[in-house]
Protein backbone atom coordinates (compact mmCIF):
# COMPACT_ATOMS: atom_id res chain seq x y z
CA UNK A 1 0.00 0.00 0.00
CA UNK A 2 2.96 1.91 -0.10
CA UNK A 3 4.70 4.25 2.26
CA UNK A 4 2.42 6.96 2.45
CA UNK A 5 -0.77 4.85 3.07
CA UNK A 6 2.03 3.61 6.18
CA UNK A 7 2.72 7.02 8.16
CA UNK A 8 -1.24 7.83 7.34
CA UNK A 9 -1.76 4.81 9.54
CA UNK A 10 0.93 5.15 12.47
CA UNK A 11 -0.27 9.21 12.62
CA UNK A 12 -4.06 7.96 13.12
CA UNK A 13 -2.77 5.13 15.96
CA UNK A 14 -0.94 8.24 17.32
CA UNK A 15 -3.80 10.04 17.39
CA UNK A 16 -5.92 7.62 18.74
CA UNK A 17 -3.61 6.65 21.51
CA UNK A 18 -3.87 10.26 22.70
CA UNK A 19 -7.30 10.47 22.82
CA UNK A 20 -7.55 7.04 24.61
CA UNK A 21 -5.05 8.50 27.22
CA UNK A 22 -7.09 11.77 27.23
CA UNK A 23 -10.25 9.76 28.13
CA UNK A 24 -8.58 7.95 30.61
CA UNK A 25 -7.28 10.66 32.18
CA UNK A 26 -10.42 12.98 32.61
CA UNK A 27 -12.47 9.55 33.40
CA UNK A 28 -9.74 9.15 36.41
CA UNK A 29 -10.37 13.09 37.72
CA UNK A 30 -14.49 13.01 37.42
CA UNK A 31 -14.39 9.90 39.41
CA UNK A 32 -11.69 11.33 42.29
CA UNK A 33 -14.04 14.33 42.13
CA UNK A 34 -17.21 12.71 42.38
CA UNK A 35 -15.88 10.53 44.89
CA UNK A 36 -14.49 13.33 47.42
CA UNK A 37 -18.22 14.72 47.51
CA UNK A 38 -21.76 13.99 46.21
CA UNK A 39 -21.70 13.08 42.09
CA UNK A 40 -23.74 15.89 41.06
CA UNK A 41 -22.04 19.02 39.74
CA UNK A 42 -24.48 20.95 40.28
CA UNK A 43 -23.61 20.38 43.97
CA UNK A 44 -20.06 19.44 44.08
CA UNK A 45 -18.05 22.62 42.27
CA UNK A 46 -14.77 20.69 41.63
CA UNK A 47 -16.63 18.23 40.17
CA UNK A 48 -18.32 20.74 37.92
CA UNK A 49 -15.32 22.31 36.78
CA UNK A 50 -13.47 18.98 35.54
CA UNK A 51 -16.74 18.11 33.28
CA UNK A 52 -16.50 22.05 32.06
CA UNK A 53 -12.72 21.05 31.26
CA UNK A 54 -13.38 17.80 30.07
CA UNK A 55 -16.17 19.01 27.92
CA UNK A 56 -13.78 21.36 26.42
CA UNK A 57 -11.63 19.29 25.44
CA UNK A 58 -14.59 17.13 23.21
CA UNK A 59 -14.24 14.32 25.77
CA UNK A 60 -17.36 13.04 24.81
CA UNK A 61 -20.37 12.60 26.54
CA UNK A 62 -20.38 8.80 27.38
CA UNK A 63 -16.74 8.75 29.24
CA UNK A 64 -18.00 11.38 31.95
CA UNK A 65 -21.47 9.89 32.31
CA UNK A 66 -19.47 6.57 32.96
CA UNK A 67 -17.20 7.90 35.69
CA UNK A 68 -20.22 9.76 37.50
CA UNK A 69 -22.29 6.39 37.20
CA UNK A 70 -19.13 4.25 38.26
CA UNK A 71 -18.39 7.19 41.37
CA UNK A 72 -22.96 6.68 42.14
CA UNK A 73 -22.36 2.81 41.98
CA UNK A 74 -19.73 2.50 45.10
CA UNK A 75 -16.51 1.77 43.24
CA UNK A 76 -13.58 0.74 44.83
CA UNK A 77 -11.13 3.01 43.23
CA UNK A 78 -9.50 5.24 45.43
CA UNK A 79 -7.04 7.03 43.52
CA UNK A 80 -4.42 9.54 45.24
CA UNK A 81 -2.11 12.04 43.58
CA UNK A 82 1.20 12.30 42.79
CA UNK A 83 4.09 14.44 41.37
CA UNK A 84 7.40 12.78 40.19
CA UNK A 85 10.58 14.84 39.13
CA UNK A 86 13.52 14.25 37.07
CA UNK A 87 16.23 14.65 34.24
CA UNK A 88 17.41 13.52 31.12
CA UNK A 89 20.10 11.38 30.21
CA UNK A 90 22.00 15.09 29.13
CA UNK A 91 21.30 18.96 27.98
CA UNK A 92 19.81 19.80 31.05
CA UNK A 93 16.24 18.43 30.27
CA UNK A 94 14.02 18.29 32.36
CA UNK A 95 10.43 16.42 33.61
CA UNK A 96 7.54 16.38 35.88
CA UNK A 97 4.70 14.05 35.86
CA UNK A 98 1.56 14.37 37.47
CA UNK A 99 -0.08 10.80 38.56
CA UNK A 100 -3.29 9.30 40.28
CA UNK A 101 -2.67 6.12 41.40
CA UNK A 102 -4.04 3.52 43.49
CA UNK A 103 -0.68 2.04 43.99
CA UNK A 104 2.23 4.30 44.92
CA UNK A 105 4.57 1.55 44.90
CA UNK A 106 3.53 0.14 41.44
CA UNK A 107 3.79 3.23 39.75
CA UNK A 108 7.09 4.21 41.41
CA UNK A 109 8.34 0.89 40.04
CA UNK A 110 6.77 1.90 36.41
CA UNK A 111 8.28 5.53 36.48
CA UNK A 112 11.66 3.87 37.22
CA UNK A 113 11.67 1.02 34.36
CA UNK A 114 10.86 4.22 31.78
CA UNK A 115 13.85 6.59 33.02
CA UNK A 116 15.97 2.98 33.29
CA UNK A 117 15.34 2.33 29.59
CA UNK A 118 16.03 5.99 28.34
CA UNK A 119 19.26 6.54 30.68
CA UNK A 120 17.66 9.25 32.76
CA UNK A 121 17.24 9.37 36.64
CA UNK A 122 14.26 10.40 38.88
CA UNK A 123 14.93 13.23 41.12
CA UNK A 124 14.32 14.27 44.66
CA UNK A 125 10.69 16.31 45.38
CA UNK A 126 11.85 20.09 44.45
CA UNK A 127 15.06 19.39 42.01
CA UNK A 128 13.10 20.19 38.79
CA UNK A 129 9.89 21.94 40.03
CA UNK A 130 12.32 25.15 41.38
CA UNK A 131 13.04 25.80 37.48
CA UNK A 132 8.78 25.49 36.09
CA UNK A 133 5.31 27.84 36.90
CA UNK A 134 2.04 26.49 37.41
CA UNK A 135 -0.49 27.97 35.27
CA UNK A 136 -3.84 27.91 33.98
CA UNK A 137 -3.12 27.60 29.65
CA UNK A 138 -5.47 28.59 27.08
CA UNK A 139 -5.26 28.42 23.29
CA UNK A 140 -7.81 29.50 21.02
CA UNK A 141 -8.34 30.89 17.56
CA UNK A 142 -8.72 34.71 18.13
CA UNK A 143 -6.42 37.53 17.61
CA UNK A 144 -8.01 40.77 19.12
CA UNK A 145 -5.77 41.25 22.38
CA UNK A 146 -6.91 44.32 23.14
CA UNK A 147 -10.58 42.56 23.51
CA UNK A 148 -9.65 39.73 25.29
CA UNK A 149 -7.71 41.56 28.05
CA UNK A 150 -10.48 44.03 28.91
CA UNK A 151 -12.99 41.02 28.69
CA UNK A 152 -10.49 39.09 31.72
CA UNK A 153 -9.80 42.17 33.34
CA UNK A 154 -13.85 42.86 33.79
CA UNK A 155 -13.81 38.75 34.93
CA UNK A 156 -10.89 39.55 37.84
CA UNK A 157 -9.31 37.17 36.23
CA UNK A 158 -5.76 37.04 36.94
CA UNK A 159 -4.32 37.34 33.92
CA UNK A 160 -0.15 36.69 33.85
CA UNK A 161 0.12 36.35 29.77
CA UNK A 162 -1.17 37.20 26.25
CA UNK A 163 0.16 36.13 22.81
CA UNK A 164 -1.16 35.99 19.39
CA UNK A 165 0.54 34.15 16.78
CA UNK A 166 -1.09 34.66 13.84
CA UNK A 167 -4.94 33.96 13.95
CA UNK A 168 -4.10 31.74 17.87
CA UNK A 169 -4.19 33.74 21.10
CA UNK A 170 -2.31 32.37 24.13
CA UNK A 171 -3.38 33.11 27.53
CA UNK A 172 -1.71 32.67 30.42
CA UNK A 173 -3.77 32.98 34.69
CA UNK A 174 -3.21 31.90 37.68
CA UNK A 175 -4.26 28.23 38.07
CA UNK A 176 -6.80 28.92 40.45
CA UNK A 177 -8.90 31.48 37.84
CA UNK A 178 -8.79 28.86 34.90
CA UNK A 179 -12.68 28.75 35.36
CA UNK A 180 -13.79 32.69 35.83
CA UNK A 181 -11.19 32.84 32.37
CA UNK A 182 -13.00 30.27 30.75
CA UNK A 183 -16.83 31.70 31.54
CA UNK A 184 -14.85 35.76 30.60
CA UNK A 185 -14.22 33.99 27.37
CA UNK A 186 -17.32 32.22 26.60
CA UNK A 187 -19.51 35.76 27.48
CA UNK A 188 -16.67 37.17 24.59
CA UNK A 189 -17.15 35.10 22.30
CA UNK A 190 -20.04 32.62 22.49
CA UNK A 191 -19.14 30.34 19.93
CA UNK A 192 -15.73 29.93 20.83
CA UNK A 193 -14.12 26.31 20.72
CA UNK A 194 -11.02 25.75 22.81
CA UNK A 195 -7.92 23.94 21.49
CA UNK A 196 -5.83 24.11 25.07
CA UNK A 197 -8.17 24.41 28.60
CA UNK A 198 -5.82 23.10 31.33
CA UNK A 199 -3.74 23.72 34.50
CA UNK A 200 0.12 22.65 33.23
CA UNK A 201 3.51 23.36 34.64
CA UNK A 202 5.40 25.64 32.09
CA UNK A 203 9.66 25.79 31.90
CA UNK A 204 11.16 29.00 33.04
CA UNK A 205 13.51 28.32 30.21
CA UNK A 206 13.34 25.65 26.97
CA UNK A 207 16.65 24.09 25.72
CA UNK A 208 16.89 22.00 22.90
CA UNK A 209 18.53 18.72 22.31
CA UNK A 210 20.42 17.06 19.44
CA UNK A 211 21.14 13.52 18.47
CA UNK A 212 21.05 10.75 21.33
CA UNK A 213 19.95 12.81 23.67
CA UNK A 214 17.36 14.50 22.08
CA UNK A 215 16.57 10.28 21.07
CA UNK A 216 16.33 9.26 24.54
CA UNK A 217 14.67 11.98 25.77
CA UNK A 218 11.70 11.13 23.07
CA UNK A 219 11.69 7.46 24.75
CA UNK A 220 11.56 8.79 28.09
CA UNK A 221 8.54 11.10 27.63
CA UNK A 222 6.57 8.17 24.86
CA UNK A 223 7.20 5.81 27.59
CA UNK A 224 5.73 7.85 30.56
CA UNK A 225 2.61 8.58 28.40
CA UNK A 226 2.02 4.96 28.34
CA UNK A 227 1.91 4.40 32.09
CA UNK A 228 -1.48 4.17 33.26
CA UNK A 229 -1.14 5.80 35.84
CA UNK A 230 0.96 9.37 34.39
CA UNK A 231 -2.04 12.33 33.95
CA UNK A 232 0.61 14.52 32.69
CA UNK A 233 3.99 14.91 31.85
CA UNK A 234 5.82 18.51 31.96
CA UNK A 235 9.55 19.26 30.33
CA UNK A 236 11.51 21.79 29.00
CA UNK A 237 12.57 20.42 25.57
CA UNK A 238 11.33 22.68 22.96
CA UNK A 239 12.13 19.86 19.71
CA UNK A 240 10.80 17.52 21.28
CA UNK A 241 8.91 16.43 18.44
CA UNK A 242 12.11 16.66 15.95
CA UNK A 243 12.84 14.09 13.95
CA UNK A 244 16.42 12.09 14.77
CA UNK A 245 18.10 10.00 12.20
Amino acid sequence: MGRHFEVRAASMQKTANAKAKLYSRFGKEILVAAKAGVPDPEMNMPLKKVIERAKANQVPADVIKRAIEKAKGGSMENYSSATYEGFGSGGGATVIIDCLTDNANRTIADLRACFNKSHAKLGVAGSVSFNYEHVGLIVIKYNDEEAMMDALIMGEVDLKDIEVDEDMMTITVEPTDLNKAKDAIEELIPDVEFDVLETTMLPNEYITLEGEDLKLFQRLVTLLDDVDDVQQVYHNVQNINDPVE
